[in-house]
């Protein structure tokens, strides 16, 4: 097992997972692919889209249901269970889950002993609320030897509070797991960057956390999917590159925690933790020390 806490290799995987039942079993052993070529590439924290397993653009809620998996006894879990042991790595990665008659849009975090747990996301896109419940297990962040990790949604970084809150929580790493569709224009700026990327990069940056997106690629049914996967550092920037628009890619980068638990002083007279004004606004905002444990 991978003992040190800093550097990790981080590796953020696109592709193109596609909805349909006769899909399931490709888009799964597609992404156990794609994940042993990042562990053979050293990568010490994998990270996978979201809905990796199923694909994102149901037909209906009982379409969503045919696609279900329950958590952690399903087969897409169980699968991911098996290769992190076996590589001895830590993995992120997004499903359909079941549990009763409700169904979540859920990301789970394994590592080499196991299933670790799980977020559910809270804020649901388009169609997504005719199929999920929104999310009910706050915003945890799971401690492992390779660092404190959150997760979250899509959707999610559009709302600065839950970035926050993972970096409140101490968060060093949050992986940021994606189906980014395409929007009215300009979707890309004239660099070829899209307000997704710019949004992980300024969390990024204003919660002195590393952010590691996996976004998808492909069209499917009436969504087209942005790619643009990334690993932004406490400065905001990407470490090495953006993924591009639409080509299946695994980016890689090393990252070191001391950046992210080293007080951001960026002059004499500011620091961003210190200058935080918790009296103002940390009740408002209902911040909770919701921190999740190993199942």
């Amino acid at each position: 097992m991978h003992q040190a806490t800093s550097p990790v290799h981080v590796c953020v995987i696109q592709f193109d997972p596609q909805v349909g039942t006769d899909h399931r079993s490709a888009n799964l052993r597609h992404s156990l692919e794609l994940a042993t070529e990042a562990a053979n590439g050293g990568a010490t924290l994998i990270v996978l889209p979201e809905l990796s397993n199923c694909g994102y653009y149901f037909a209906n809620r009982q379409d969503a249901f045919d696609h279900a998996e329950p958590i952690p006894k399903g087969r897409s879990v169980q699968a991911w269970v098996e290769f992190a042991c076996r590589h001895q790595v830590y993995l992120a990665a997004g499903l359909n889950e079941i549990d009763g008659m409700q169904l979540f849009n859920t990301a789970v975090l394994i590592g080499p002993n196991g299933f670790i747990g799980k977020y559910r996301k809270a804020h649901l896109w388009n169609l997504e609320k005719l199929w999920f419940t929104p999310g009910d297990t706050g915003f945890p962040v799971f401690d492992t030897p390779i660092g404190r990790i959150g997760l979250l949604i899509c959707w999610d970084i559009w709302f600065p509070e839950v970035p926050r809150i993972l970096s409140q929580q101490g968060a060093d790493i949050i992986c940021s797991l994606n189906n980014w569709v395409w929007t009215p224009p300009p979707v890309f700026d004239e660099s070829g960057t899209c307000m997704a990327s710019y949004l992980t990069m300024t969390a990024a940056h204003v919660n002195n956390v590393f952010i590691a997106a996996a976004n998808r690629i492909g069209e499917e049914r009436d969504a087209r999917y942005l790619g643009c996967s990334l690993i932004a550092g406490t400065h905001g920037w990407p470490i090495g590159k953006i993924a591009s628009a639409n080509r299946q890619e695994l980016v890689f980068a090393d990252i070191d925690l001391s950046h992210a638990r080293s007080a951001p002083i960026w002059n004499s007279l500011n620091d961003l933790q210190r200058d935080r004004r918790i009296d103002l606004y940390d009740q408002t905002l209902g911040y909770t020390r919701h921190r999740a444990l190993p199942r």
